[in-house]
C-alpha cells in the first residue's frame, strides 16, 4: 500500500514537473518569437490616434488599422526625386502582399495643399494601388508632420522650432513598419530594393507573431 502512494506520488510530481516545463518552454519561445523584430521609441511607444482622407475620399482611421500590420510612407504627388522610386518599390510589397487584409499600405502626402483626394486618386493609379490594401493619405497638415515625426518616428528630431508649419516639409526616404499593436518595429530605405525584400520578410516575421 506504501508503495503504491509513493508511485502515485512519484507520477504526480512528474506530472507538476512536465506542465512546469511546458509552461516555461512555452513562455521562451513565446518571447523569442516577438523578439525578433525590436520594438523602437521609448518604452510604450505607440502611434497615436489619427484621422484622414484617403484616394477614394474616405475617412481613414487608426479603428480601420487595429489589429493589422502596415508600412508607412510620406511623399507628394508632384515629387520627381526619390518619391516615385519608393512608389515603385512599394508595388513590390503591395503585390507581396495582395489580398492580406491584415497588411496594408499607409502613404502620407507632404503637400495637402496640392495633394487633394483626386490628385491622390490619379497619383494612385500610376501604381494600379488599390485603396482597400494601399492608402494614400492626406489631411491636416501639422497632423500628418506631427504622426510622422511623433508616432512613426520619422524625422524625429525635432529641429523645426519657429518654423510655421506652412514652411515646413519632410521629405523622408524611409519606410516604417507598424505591427498589430500599433509600435514601431522597423525601418527601411525605400530606394534600396534589398531594404524592400527585408521589409517583405519582417512583415511576414510578423504575421506569424502571437497576436
Amino acid at each position: 500500500m506504501k508503495q503504491n502512494k509513493t508511485t502515485v506520488f512519484l507520477v504526480s510530481f512528474f506530472i507538476v514537473l512536465g506542465i512546469a516545463f511546458l509552461g516555461y518552454f512555452y513562455k521562451v519561445t513565446h518571447e523569442q518569437k516577438r523578439s525578433l523584430l525590436p520594438v523602437l521609441g521609448n518604452p510604450g511607444h505607440h502611434v497615436e490616434d489619427f484621422s484622414f482622407v484617403n484616394q477614394d475620399g474616405k475617412v481613414i482611421t487608426n479603428a480601420d488599422v487595429k489589429g493589422k500590420i502596415y508600412v508607412v510612407s510620406y511623399f507628394f504627388a508632384t515629387c520627381r526625386g526619390i518619391c516615385p522610386k519608393m512608389n515603385e518599390h512599394l508595388t513590390t510589397v503591395a503585390k507581396a502582399f495582395m489580398g492580406n487584409k491584415n497588411v496594408l499600405i499607409l502613404s502620407h502626402t507632404v503637400d495637402p495643399l496640392k495633394d487633394t483626394v483626386a490628385a491622390l486618386k490619379e497619383y494612385s493609379l500610376r501604381f494600379d494601388a488599390d485603396a482597400n490594401q494601399w492608402m494614400f493619405l492626406t489631411g491636416d497638415k501639422k497632423k500628418l508632420y506631427d504622426m510622422a515625426r511623433y508616432s512613426y518616428l520619422i524625422s524625429a528630431k525635432d529641429d523645426t522650432a519657429g518654423v510655421s508649419i506652412d514652411k515646413d516639409f519632410i521629405h523622408d526616404n524611409h519606410y516604417v513598419l507598424v505591427d498589430r499593436d500599433g509600435q514601431v518595429r522597423g525601418f527601411y530605405d525605400g530606394l534600396r530594393i534589398d531594404e524592400v525584400n527585408k521589409l517583405i520578410t519582417d512583415i511576414n516575421t510578423l504575421l506569424k507573431e502571437p497576436s
